[in-house]
This record gives C-alpha cells, structure tokens and sequence, in this order.
C-alpha cells in the first residue's frame, strides 16, 4: 500500500458508501434529466453520464484491490457489473482473486474470453492456480501456452496439491543465496531487486542443487560485519519448514505458534520449491472460518447476498430439506401425547423450554468439539474421556438450571410434581445434548466427513425430538 487513503483499512465503510453516494447521484440526475422535454436532451444526459463515470472512475483508481473487492461484494447486481467495468483492465487479475468464490462467477460470466486472458496473464503461478478453477478451460489453455517453461512447471505444481495443503497455499516468489558469499555480496545482490517479495524477513540459503542449507534472516545481514561468509551467520538448527503434501491446518497453527512471517516449502529431498507466507495462511484462516459458520448453518457453499433467488434457493435447500423431516419427527412426538397436553395445558407452555435450553447447551458442545478438531486437538481415541467430561458438565448444569426451572414450575402451577418432572426432563435432556454434542462431530470425522456440515440442525432435531419425548413422557408416567 502506498496511497494515504490505503493506509486506513478501517475506511472502506467511507470508501462504500462514497461508491454508492455516487451511483444513486447518477441514478437521481439521469433521471430527472431524462423526464424533461429539454433541447439536447441526449447531450446534456450523455455529459451527466460522463461527469458521474469520471468521478467514480477516480475514486476506484485511489482503492486497493482488496477495498474494490469489498464494495462489489456490497453492491447488487446491476450497479456491481457497473462498477466493474470502469475498474481498470490490468487490475482485474487482483481483484478476481480478492473477491468471495460466488461475486467472482458473476464477474467472470460477464467478461469476454481476452478480457479473462489478460486478467491471468497478469497474476503469478501461484495466484493463477487460485483462479483457474473459476475460468473457461480455452482460456486457461491459452494462457498456459503463453507462459515460459518454469511458469508452465510452477503453474503445473501448483495445481496438482489439494486446496487444504499447503503446496496450494505456496508461492514461487522468493530470494535464495548461497553459503560460501559474503554478507557485502547478498547486500549488493539485494539492490538489484526493484522490490523484495512481499513479507520477505529471511533470505533460504541453498547449494547448487537448491537443498536448503540455512536461514538468512534480514536482522543478520544487516547487524553483522558485511566481511562475514553467509555460513557463519545463518541459522542451521530448529528450521521451520513445510513439505508441499503437508496438511495447511498444520502449517497455520505453526505459524501463529512460533510466529512466523515466511517459511520455506521443501520437497522430500530437502530441495527449496518455494514459501509459505503470513499472508497466506491468513487468508486460509479467514476461508477456513467462513466455510465452518457456513457448514453449521447447512448451508453448501459461500453465498453472494446480491444472488438470485432460485441460486440462493439450490444452496438452501438440502439441510432445509433434512429440517423439515426432523420439525416433522418432533411433531410427531408430541402427537404421541395430545392426550397428556389435553389433561394439563401447563405441558404445552413449559415443553418448548426443555427443547430449547437443551438445544443451546448441544451447540455450545459441538461447537468446542468441531473447533478442538480443526485445531488438531482431538484424536479419535479421546472420545471416551469428552463424553465422560461433557456429561459431567450437562448433570451439573441441569440439576442446577433444572432446579430452578422446576421451582419456578412449582411457583407458577402449585405442583410440585411438575415441579420435579421439570428438573428430571431438563437433565436428561441436557445429557442427550452432550452425548450427541461430542458423538456426532467426531463419528462425521471419522467416517472422513466434515465435523461441521449441518452440525447445528442435527443437534437441534435430537435436543428437540428428545426432549419432547421425555419431558412428555415423564409427565404421562408421575402426573396423569
């Protein structure tokens, strides 16, 4: 960033709503220009046109890419394609890649084949691999010829790892130098770079077959005497490095570990085949978090807000579907006892309570669950002792909580029998909410699922369906 304006992050709210001050200024002046019956209507309205298009196009030209992105993402459809096009052509690459799986299809569906070949003629290997998958199969081809040969082989590696490794999270823009030069010869060798990669702290020290050697970090060369060999000032113990196959959930949690900022990726020859950067692996921490709050919710995949509704609708409906059938389940089961409701009405009023705070405690437990699994905390073996713990938890908070509720009952009905079937329904149920709470997100794990996906519905259909049942059914058996 080297703008004044980019410098502030926290101003691309500002930044938005000048976006969109501008765009419903265009929208109010064109309109009433068009509506009066004026001499050279068209040129009037042409030069509004003008002046507005200007005005916005100055403003873009000031964003990052990372800004752009956002405020498409905030716009709806028809003023997003609008925006887009008076983005300038050699910036489309970087925000293809900034804005969200869904906004980019809509962006990408709207560009001729050259526009999309010049956008990826303009990213690295790396960063191409991220948008080839969204781009036509011609277009990609085309611009696979257009490369050199080592572009071909990154763009080729890059590709081949799968999206949670961290061959996929590399990148091939790195500094490399050699043991046996002086600190005075990596400086000068430095200078020649118009700019260094970005979140370059350490230079990787590699022989002539590129086998990582050492670590160069930056605060060596610059403090030490420039007379000295490289060799002398490297680190060569307890090296952070990553082989491309390695897992990127691993290679997050090490790097807020031992607070990395890069990292050199390996292969099993020890040989150097490019970085792992903080940049990277913060991007897949924001993707990561994003798909699991998507997953709880069932829904499928990222959803652009500005989408049509039969889009929307195909990305709802499947966990929406399994709802239905479970809301049918626990309907069910209360149809079981109508006849138990129809003797005490105080059933009817009280029943939703045992479902809904047995609901809330499964989710609170599946979601330290799921989040103990993605952050490798969890093996298979450990179920036993979480459900032992999880249950304990769940008994001492319905004796408590289900003693207060079952005073409370008392208080408000004069039973002190419903009273007691309060209490008693509110543990059980809260112990069904923590064995379901650890069972379901580690079974899914271990039948290689994802611990997430439709973790919050299931939860709620057995709190629900289960906690009708007993609470309905302890009534039946102690108060009818």
């Amino acid at each position: 960033m080297t703008t004044e304006e980019e410098l502030h992050p926290d101003d691309v709210q500002q930044h938005l709503r000048e976006v969109q001050d501008l765009l419903a200024r265009q929208k109010l002046v064109e309109s009433l220009v068009h509506r009066q019956d004026m001499p050279r209507h068209d040129l009037v309205e042409t030069l509004v046109h003008k002046q507005h298009v200007a005005s916005l196009q100055a403003k873009l030209d000031s964003l990052h890419p990372a800004d752009i992105a956002y405020i498409l993402e905030a716009l709806p459809r028809d003023e997003r394609l609008f925006v887009w096009e008076l983005v300038k052509a050699e910036r489309d690459g970087e925000i293809l890649l900034e804005v969200s799986d869904a906004v980019r299809e809509s962006l990408i569906e709207t560009m001729a084949p050259e526009e999309l070949k010049a956008a990826a003629e303009s990213l690295d290997a790396d960063e191409l691999a991220d948008l080839a998958p969204d781009l036509p199969p011609e277009v990609i081809q085309d611009v696979f010829q257009s490369l050199d040969s080592e572009g071909r082989e990154q763009l080729r590696a890059a590709m081949s790892y799968p999206e949670d490794s961290v061959g996929a999270l590399m990148d091939f823009d790195m500094v490399t130098v050699r043991e046996d030069i002086t600190l005075e010869v990596v400086l000068r060798y430095l200078r020649r770079f118009e700019e260094l990669p970005d979140h370059t702290d350490k230079l990787f020290v590699v022989d002539r077959e590129d086998h990582l050697k050492g670590i160069l970090s930056l605060e060596s060369l610059l403090i030490n005497d420039p007379e000295m060999d490289v060799a002398e000032v490297m680190r060569k113990e307890a090296i952070i490095s990553f082989e491309p196959e390695d897992d990127a959930d691993d290679a997050a949690q090490a790097f807020e570990r031992y607070d990395l900022v890069s990292a050199p990726v390996v292969d099993r020859e020890k040989r150097v085949i490019g970085r792992l950067t903080v940049a990277d692996v913060v991007d897949f921490i924001r993707e990561e978090s994003e798909a699991e709050i998507l997953s709880h919710a069932g829904l499928r995949e990222e959803e652009d807000i500005f989408a049509s509704v039969w889009d929307s609708v195909k990305n709802r409906w499947a966990w929406l579907a399994v709802n239905l059938v479970t809301a049918f389940v626990a309907s069910r089961v209360i149809g079981l006892f109508e006849g138990s409701i129809e003797k005490l009405v105080a059933l009817a009023a009280l029943m939703p309570i045992v479902a809904g705070i047995g609901g809330n405690s499964g989710n609170q437990t599946i979601t330290m669950i799921v989040r103990a699994i993605a952050m490798g905390q969890v093996e298979e073996s450990a179920m036993k002792r979480l459900l032992k713990k999880e249950i304990s938890v769940a008994l001492i908070n319905g004796v408590v909580w289900g003693g207060l509720l079952g005073v409370l009952a008392w208080w408000l009905y004069h039973s002190i029998s419903l009273g007691a079937v309060m209490t008693a329904a509110m543990t059980l149920n809260l112990l069904l909410a923590a064995t379901a709470g650890v069972v379901i997100p580690m079974l899914r794990q271990r039948l290689g699922a994802d611990p997430a996906v439709g973790s919050s519905v299931l939860i709620t259909a057995i709190t629900d369906s289960g906690g009708f049942f007993i609470f309905l059914g302890l009534a039946t058996l102690f108060l009818l």
